[in-house]
């Protein structure tokens, strides 16, 4: 205790006082699916890690070896044994790789595991084998989507006037799997507005909108709330509140009240339905470790109450993703609030 500083001692009592006398509200349904050893108020679903092993032939894009907190494997038994204590029943992996072949091994990879319930793999809609790879990698269930954006020297509004990769898109689309963002700024969000006009039926999930706070300038801030508010009212799109931690004065601030404010905006914006809980592990861990991670989304969504609390933390995903149980406590979590999938 005396590591603690008296601010953060008090902040996490406050938010173990909290979560106890909430969770004595609970139904035993949703009570029967809490870490013991965690306190952890709900059931949760990871909707965003990464899996990478650096030791196999060839390598990995991504982390460089230069990146001494990132560079060994990651791979579902290492993740599960940091988050089952904290709750985690299942995990949605997410590429972090633009090599084709790299799907096949995510899959692979993912099927090894009962605890990975989807892949968020890579293709690029701009390439002209993009339908052929669709149709291939579509054929394994834990396929739910893939991701593109601000990441890998792409830039998805570079595209709109190519009929050929709006084409992909509606077939993407017509699929039922999702697009997940890379990587949030304002000119992307812009963007993704944009494409819901192009392609209404697509299925989008925004990743890590707390980390694109607004612009300073009042001009660029008006825009982006206003591209954001706009985007809320498409029915088929999902916002992670992922990537919380930030950098204040070059610490990385435990402090909830370093982030209500955005975090406050971003739920009235799009609201309690459309929220998912991603750790970004291990890239997280740039910041700090993932019981941290976890720490500081739960002592806010907590303030949001019991139903907010679920939907943000497992529910919200099984709409955005579409994944299957893949053990009895998956399946018995989706039984026990009759979702029958």
């Amino acid at each position: 205790m005396a590591q603690l500083g008296r601010r953060t001692f008090i902040q996490n009592t406050a938010s173990v006082a909290l979560l106890q006398s909430v969770q004595n509200l609970l139904p035993a349904s949703t009570r029967q699916h809490t870490s013991r050893k965690s306190g952890t108020l709900s059931p949760v679903i990871d909707t965003h890690i990464h899996l990478y092993d650096p030791t196999r032939p060839g390598g990995v894009p991504w982390p460089e070896q230069s990146d001494s907190a990132l560079y060994r494997p990651a791979l579902p038994a290492r993740y599960r044994s940091l988050a089952e204590p904290l709750g985690v029943l299942g995990a949605i992996a997410i590429e972090c790789s633009p090599l084709t072949s790299d799907n096949d091994w995510l899959l692979q990879t993912a099927a090894s595991s009962e605890f990975i319930v989807g892949v968020i793999g890579d293709l690029d809609p701009a390439l002209p084998d993009f339908p052929t790879e669709l149709e291939r990698l579509r054929a394994n269930p834990l396929f739910r989507g893939i991701r593109y954006g601000n990441l890998w020297g792409r830039d998805l509004g570079a595209h709109f006037n190519q009929p050929a990769f709006i084409d992909n898109l509606k077939r993407f689309a017509s699929s039922g799997l999702l697009l997940e963002s890379a990587n949030p700024t304002p000119t992307l969000v812009a963007q993704l507005l944009q494409l819901t006009k192009l392609v209404p039926d697509l299925r989008i999930v925004i990743d890590h909108l707390p980390q694109a706070p607004p612009p300073q300038n009042a001009v660029s801030r008006s825009k982006y709330l206003e591209d954001l508010r706009a985007l809320s009212k498409r029915s088929n799109l999902f916002v992670k509140g992922s990537e919380i931690l930030r950098r204040v004065d070059g610490k990385v601030s435990m402090d909830i009240a370093t982030y209500r404010p955005w975090l406050d905006q971003i739920w009235e914006v799009f609201g309690d339905d459309r929220m998912l809980f991603g750790s970004d592990w291990p890239n997280s861990d740039h910041l700090a470790p993932i019981a941290d991670t976890f720490n500081i989304a739960q002592r806010y969504i907590l303030t949001r109450g019991e139903a907010a609390t679920e939907k943000y933390l497992w529910k919200n995903s099984v709409a955005a993703y579409g994944w299957m149980p893949r053990n009895a406590a998956q399946a018995d979590l989706l039984r026990a609030h009759e979702i029958v999938r």
